[in-house]
This record gives structure tokens, C-alpha cells and sequence, in this order.
């Protein structure tokens, strides 16, 4: 990659730098999360409080704050926002953990395995609405109109991802169009409105959008090698879980496109759900490191990274632009 992220070579990777960069901000957003999940309804703040408090990393607010950073904005328009993003992605995990009836969130249980599939779904929805109370108080259409859309697009992403689920067929261009609307259209957004606050040229916004959309590919291309690499413990997640949703991440894609006649049958018969068992996913996983394809999903998530870096060179050094360098670095690294 860059000089600046050889120099960082022999080191592990951290979001410590982003972390310390924006503690000051972070605890105003914070306050602003925890004054936006109150509700008379008891249930509401009890199971958003169990996701937002489970041990997330923030990234995407943390990704607005520094964002703001690197352009010099000195406002506070900025906090309320980087609230609205993180109610918009909790909303969607809330949602998605229904869709996929998946039972580990960051290593604890999911909100619909302890409050049920109804109260995850209709609290999700609660989220979006204080998402979108945040997004018109902070004063700026542009930054609500690309927020909402970024809600839209996310939306669509799912929708898309369900209709391809159990799609032994599924092409690897349709796969990254899914990934960059249900993943990386977020991570853009959250990026590009901290240039629309602190009233940069057309030019800053653009390059924060491709800086946060190329790190949310090579985010989602890590998370799905993860998949055939790591353990529950690590991954927060129960390890196989895209393999018996029967999901057509790019590892299986790649694999499924280089197998054998009889290897490709073993993948239609896994993804359309009949071959589930553990002794089927250690079959999947030795498929996917003999074809290379979890290697060469790394190798793809590593240029997307580069891309990201790429996309902020224009803007002066400084403290912002190291961490954020270095959180791409963290994103390919959580595989090795």
C-alpha cells in the first residue's frame, strides 16, 4: 500500500489513533444516542440499549468525526449526524438479524432471539425515525437528502441480497453491487455529509465518498472471508453462518466458478440448503482455501483499501488523515 501505511508495517493495525482523535466529539454523540433511545415504552430503550451497548466499535460515527476532522470543520453539526448514522446502521442490523435468523451479534445474543422477531423489527423502525428527527435538526437538506438516500440505497442492497439468496448462479458483479449498497453506501455517507456541514467544495466531498465507500467493500469483503477463516469467538458470530444461510459471498463466488464438476455440485447443494452440517462446512472451507478463493477475496478487499487511501491524498497530513489511514489498514487486517 501507501508510504504511509509501510511505515506502519511490522505493527498491528489499530482503530486506537481514530478512537483518541475524536474521544472529545464521540462523547457528545453518545449523549446524543442515549437522549434519542429514551421512551416511555420500557422495551424500546432496553433492546436498542442491548445492540448499541454490545460492543461495537462505532465505526461509522467515529468515520463522520474524523472526516470532520480532516476537512477543519469546528462546528457541532456534526454530532447529531454521526447519532443519525449509528441509529441507521443499528436499525439495519436489528432488521437484518430477522431477515437471516441469526442468533450471535458481537459475540452476544441477538435482540430477536431474546425479544422476538416483532419487537427487533418495530424497534429497528424507531431508530430510523430518531435517525431522521437528527438529520432535519441539524439544519442541512444536503446532509438529510444524502443520509435518506444512503437509507434507500441500503434498503434496495437487502432486497437485492434476499432475491440472490441460495443463487448458486450469482455473478460476481451483482455481488459487489449488494455489498456496495447494503455495506458501502453507509460508510460514504457518514464520510461525505462531515464536507457538506463544514461547507467544503464539491471536489472534498467527493473524495470522502470514494474514501468511505472503497473501506466499506474491502470492510465487507474481510467480514465475508472471515466467514471461512476465524472462529465464533472471533468473528462475534457463529462461524458457517453465511454458509448455512446458503449466502453467495465472493469466497464462494470465486470457488464455486473454479471447482470441478463434482465441486460444483457440492456448492449447489450447500447453498440451496442441503448440505448444512458441520462436517459439510469443513468440506466448504477446504474448497475455498485449495481454490485460493478466500486469498484472492483478501487480495480484492486489499486493493479496495488502497482505493480508499488513495481517495484522501489530496488533504493536508495531519492526525485525521494517519488515523484514518490506519483504520482502513484495521479493516484488512481483523482477517490475519
Amino acid at each position: 500500500m501507501s508510504a504511509t501505511v509501510q511505515r506502519l508495517a511490522g505493527t498491528q493495525p489499530s482503530l486506537d489513533p481514530m478512537i483518541h482523535l475524536v474521544a472529545e466529539d464521540m462523547l457528545r454523540v453518545n449523549d446524543a444516542i442515549r437522549n434519542r433511545m429514551t421512551s416511555e415504552i420500557p422495551l424500546i430503550p432496553e433492546l436498542a440499549g442491548h445492540l448499541i451497548a454490545g460492543g461495537g466499535k462505532r465505526m461509522r460515527p467515529m468515520l463522520t468525526l474524523a472526516s470532520a476532522r480532516l476537512v477543519g470543520y469546528s462546528g457541532s453539526k456534526h454530532h447529531g449526524l454521526a447519532a443519525a448514522v449509528e441509529f441507521i446502521h443499528t436499525a439495519t442490523l436489528l432488521h437484518d438479524d430477522v431477515v437471516d435468523g441469526s442468533d450471535l451479534r458481537r459475540g452476544k445474543r441477538t435482540a430477536n432471539t431474546i425479544w422476538g422477531n416483532p419487537a427487533s423489527v418495530l424497534v429497528g423502525d424507531f431508530l430510523f425515525s430518531r435517525s431522521f428527527e437528527l438529520m432535519v435538526e441539524s439544519g442541512s437538506l444536503r446532509a438529510l437528502k444524502i443520509l435518506s438516500n444512503a437509507s434507500a440505497v441500503i434498503a434496495e442492497g437487502e432486497v437485492n441480497q434476499l432475491t440472490a439468496a441460495r443463487r448458486v448462479d450469482l455473478a460476481e458483479d451483482r455481488y459487489l453491487e449488494i455489498i456496495n449498497a447494503k455495506t458501502a453506501a453507509l460508510f460514504a455517507a457518514a464520510c461525505r455529509i462531515a464536507a457538506v456541514v463544514a461547507d467544503r467544495p464539491e471536489a472534498e466531498e467527493t473524495a470522502l465518498d470514494a474514501y468511505g465507500r472503497n473501506l466499506g467493500i474491502a470492510f465487507q469483503l474481510v467480514d465475508d472471508a472471515i466467514d471461512y477463516t476465524s472462529d465464533a469467538g472471533t468473528m462475534g458470530k457463529d462461524a458457517g453462518d453465511d454458509f448455512r444461510e446458503g449466502k453467495m459471498t465472493l469466497p464462494v463466488i470465486l470457488a464455486y466458478a473454479r471447482g470441478d464438476a463434482e465441486q460444483r455440485a457440492f456448492w449447489k447443494d450447500a447453498v440451496e440448503g442441503r448440505r448444512d452440517s458441520d462436517e459439510d462446512f469443513a468440506q466448504a472451507i477446504g474448497l475455498v482455501q485449495s481454490s485460493h478463493s478466500v486469498a484472492d477475496t483478501m487480495a480484492r478487499a486489499r486493493h479496495y483499501g488502497q482505493q480508499a487511501i488513495d481517495a484522501i491524498a489530496p488533504f493536508p497530513a495531519g492526525a485525521a488523515k494517519d488515523a484514518m489511514i490506519e483504520a482502513v489498514e484495521f479493516a484488512v487486517a481483523r482477517a490475519y
